[in-house]
């Protein structure tokens, strides 16, 4: 059982409830505040104009709406902006944009009854979650449309997801004995003006590209190996020589888990004495994609990093509009709905594990290409050439998902288009900007996969298991149980899904 408290989830808290499925709780303190926080605007709300409570919404905000019908705006609010479309999210990612919002709400700033996180918290515990679309939000007032949605299924109407079916909200509070929300002062407003789909999401993106990372890593250490590199660019005082923190940390992982490999070479027992030839057959350097991983895959870790950093300040920062302030009595227009900080991370990261997906491709390639790595058979061929045709097909799978990941990468961040009678004159796209990096994720554990099938056939025709570090011996053994080495021309889109779940699934070196 996880207690919440305010402002302090981590990612690790995130990776237990979402991944983990630890149960969550709120304590007594942190309920008294929203409490609090909600009693505050009730009496403060009285004799004044506040957006949001008793004015239109956006630019209707110039018109003021009639006590009697406060709680029918809130509703009006919710229904009128439940126009999603596209995709639908997955239960995963609902229940993630769920916890987001139940977390800004916990710092008090929203106002909203204490029964709202109270349902929010019954129903992340009991895996039960809305229908969201993927396309409505432009992250300017929030994910309105998402959240909408959100707001929807939290007052008993729409569908949502429980135990792996589709179906209506009505019957899935009924099943869990639960009664839904009731419309006090803002709710409607308040669960939907802000960035916690957009966050959620961003979230479970870097969950996954540190996954992601983790894996290509591995490949590297791998490659290393069967190539039987020099050891020199992957140590300390090579890498040492530039201030980078991420290629540091790249290099020293590649290092530690090399050290015991009998394949990997010293230059000085090579090259560093006395050679009489005029054409060397050894390769004095690797390729780039070999020689330069810790340069490569160093900002990408750096970029994951600093974007974990950002996503968990906005998970844990209050992001609805007004906010309101129980300390200094007093309510506060602003922007804390607008996505930038989202968007920009989510952009960002999405052209950091496109890099990571181009490092993959060129390590395919070179697999593959005889010419090139002047050991192993065209296109790690077992069969007879000619007549087989080895791994070549997944080389275009591989080449084609690469190439959508670079398309997918040109910044949402720079697509504001001004809405909402221009009220929303410059928007974030959060929401979109997080869901396509979920998608060149996606399609990074898919090159991936094909990745470590080349891994394992390149293995199996070299033949030197026993010289291996114990790290590749045993990733290896890992990969054997997921693919079969293969020297007869078969179908292998079964074995790239089963690698790429697998991958998705497993923790590996970071």
């Amino acid at each position: 059982m996880l207690d919440l408290k305010e402002g302090q989830l981590t990612l690790a808290n995130v990776t237990d409830i979402l991944q983990h499925q630890i149960q969550i709780e709120i304590g007594k303190e942190a309920l008294e505040k929203v409490a609090d926080s909600f009693a505050f605007l009730e009496k403060f709300s009285e004799g004044k104009v506040i957006y949001g409570i008793n004015t239109g919404l956006g630019p209707m905000a110039q018109y003021r709406v009639d006590e009697q019908h406060l709680k029918d705006l809130q509703l009006n609010l919710i229904r009128s902006h439940c126009v999603g479309m596209g995709q639908i999210l997955t239960p995963l990612q609902a229940k993630a944009c769920m916890l987001a919002r139940l977390n800004s709400f916990l710092l008090a700033k929203s106002a909203v009854h204490p029964s709202l996180v109270l349902l929010l918290k019954d129903l992340i515990n009991n895996d039960a979650t809305p229908i969201l679309f993927e396309h409505g939000g432009v992250g300017a007032s929030g994910d309105l449309v998402q959240l909408a949605h959100l707001a929807l299924f939290l007052i008993g109407e729409g569908e949502g997801v429980y135990q792996g079916q589709k179906q209506p909200t009505s019957e899935i509070f009924q099943k869990l004995r639960l009664q839904p929300l009731k419309i006090h002062i803002r709710e409607g407003l308040g669960i939907m003006n802000g960035t916690s789909c957009m966050t959620g999401i961003g979230l479970l993106n870097i969950l996954n590209a540190k996954r992601l990372l983790s894996w290509s890593i591995a490949a590297a250490v791998m490659i290393n190996e069967l190539v039987e590199s020099f050891d020199d660019h992957f140590s300390a005082p090579l890498n040492n020589a530039k201030a980078h923190k991420g290629q540091k940390e790249i290099a020293s992982i590649m290092s530690q888990l090399l050290a015991d490999s009998q394949l990997v070479k010293k230059r000085e027992n090579h090259l560093y004495i006395d050679r009489e030839e005029t054409i060397f057959v050894e390769k004095v350097q690797e390729y780039y994609s070999i020689r330069c991983v810790p340069q490569i895959l160093g900002p990408i870790l750096d970029t994951i990093s600093y974007t974990e950093n950002v996503l968990v300040d906005e998970l844990n920062s209050a992001n609805d509009n007004p906010v309101i302030d129980a300390e200094t009595r007093n309510v506060y227009h602003g922007g804390n709905f607008h996505g930038d900080y989202v968007a920009l991370e989510m952009d960002k990261l999405k052209i950091a594990i496109t890099k990571l997906v181009m490092l993959s491709e060129r390590q395919i390639n070179y697999l593959l290409n005889n010419k090139l790595n002047e050991k192993f058979p065209p296109f790690l061929n077992l069969g007879v050439l000619g007549l087989n045709l080895g791994l070549q097909g997944m080389q275009f799978s591989a080449t084609s998902t690469t190439a959508e990941c670079q398309t997918l990468s040109f910044p949402m961040y720079l697509h504001s288009i001004p809405n909402n009678a221009d009220n929303q004159d410059i928007v974030s796209m959060g929401t979109n900007a997080a869901l396509i990096t979920s998608k060149v994720i996606e399609n990074g554990f898919q090159v991936l996969a094909i990745q470590m099938i080349m891994l394992t056939q390149a293995f199996e025709f070299f033949g030197n298991d026993a010289k291996l570090s114990e790290f590749s011996k045993n990733t290896l053994l890992e990969f054997r149980q997921q693919f079969s080495p293969s020297k007869i021309d078969r179908t292998f889109y079964q074995d790239i899904e089963k690698m790429k779940n697998w991958l998705l699934a497993t923790h590996k070196v970071m």
